[in-house]
């Protein structure tokens, strides 16, 4: 545990390196080895641990199933950047070692993903500019990178390259057409969220583009494995925290209790459609509040695109029901 040191002021301390989770991206064109890749980095990394994989390419990792051990969850469109944190959230809590997504480019451009979500706003307010959309779209994308960055396992996400194709000559002088990965798929600069970014070639060639492990830097690994895992292996490690310092653990001190909730928490972006249609079917609600309550009393914590039927199901057979008290006083 480190100790605070008095010539650098109450507020600091002696820097202590401690153990880590990785989190690595890996970017290429189709065809490029990401999905093997990340399994066979990902199942030395785990050293006998368990592995789960979140597939959104139509099951394409269980192609693997023979060769490693892993535990699949296929996801299907709407890509909803939340969906992605509660697949992190899920493999965190059933004690995975590691994680692999696969590919957080659906989480992107995939339907009903970010960019989806942006011209949704943008039709919302009727106007043809997303600039302003994006104040409410970027509070999702940063939910999805709080998501990675604290989880209590390791993460390994793979994004598509924007591709290429170039002519480059043999040493016969023969031209051939290559493919070639250029950007990755998702949010300018986000792959330098992770630790190390490997950006792959069609030959299966990984090429450290970023890395926060000086072992790695300038580096280039033919069809990398086991001897990278070892390597990211021993670079994570370090002096354990105290249950103190654990930025994982909740503040020690005590908080005050919040208020309870009185109404349900919207987190979609077709609530207000939702809403209307109900309003011309019915006049039983008096006015959103109400509806929110009476969500909250029927066990909807928070309607998100998910559960939005269920909760135009519940509001519609509550028409049917005796209004509740509670409700009443709303």
């Amino acid at each position: 545990m480190s100790e605070p040191r008095a010539e650098y002021g109450n507020g600091f301390k002696k820097a202590v390196k401690h153990e880590a989770k990785l989190r690595m991206a890996i970017a290429g064109p189709s065809g490029s080895g990401k999905t093997y890749t990340a399994l066979r980095v990902g199942t030395a990394l785990a050293n006998g641990g368990k592995v789960a994989f979140l597939d959104t390419e139509h099951g394409s990792a269980s192609k693997y199933a023979d060769i490693f051990s892993f535990d699949v969850m296929e996801l299907a469109a709407p890509f909803h950047p939340r969906r992605f944190v509660e697949a992190i959230k899920a493999a965190e809590q059933a004690g995975y070692t590691v994680l692999v997504l696969d590919s957080l480019s659906h989480a992107w451009n995939g339907a009903g993903g970010l960019l989806d979500i942006v011209d949704q706003i943008a039709k919302r307010t009727k106007t043809a500019n997303t600039f302003a959309a994006w104040k409410d779209a970027t509070p999702i994308q940063n939910s999805l990178v709080e998501g990675l960055l604290s989880a209590d396992l390791h993460v390994i996400a793979t994004m598509r390259s924007k591709q290429d194709y170039v002519m480059d000559s043999d040493n016969q002088g023969r031209t051939k057409v290559r493919k070639v990965g250029m950007a990755p798929i998702q949010r300018d600069g986000f792959e330098y969220e992770f630790d190390v970014f490997l950006d792959m070639d069609i030959d299966n060639n990984a090429i450290v583009a970023k890395t926060r492990c000086p072992a790695l830097a300038g580096k280039v690994f033919a069809k990398p494995g086991e001897g990278l895992a070892g390597t990211l292996a021993e670079w994570l490690t370090g002096e354990a925290y105290s249950p103190e310092e654990d930025p994982r653990n909740p503040d020690p001190e005590p908080q005050p209790e919040k208020p309870k909730a009185r109404r349900a928490a919207i987190q979609t972006d077709r609530w207000p459609d939702a809403m209307a249609w109900i309003t011309e079917r019915t006049d039983h609600y008096k006015n959103e509040w109400h509806m929110l309550t009476a969500l909250l009393q029927g066990g909807f914590l928070v309607v998100h695109d998910d559960n939005l039927k269920d909760a135009i199901a519940f509001l519609m057979k509550r028409v049917e029901e005796p209004e509740q008290p509670e409700l009443m006083q709303a």
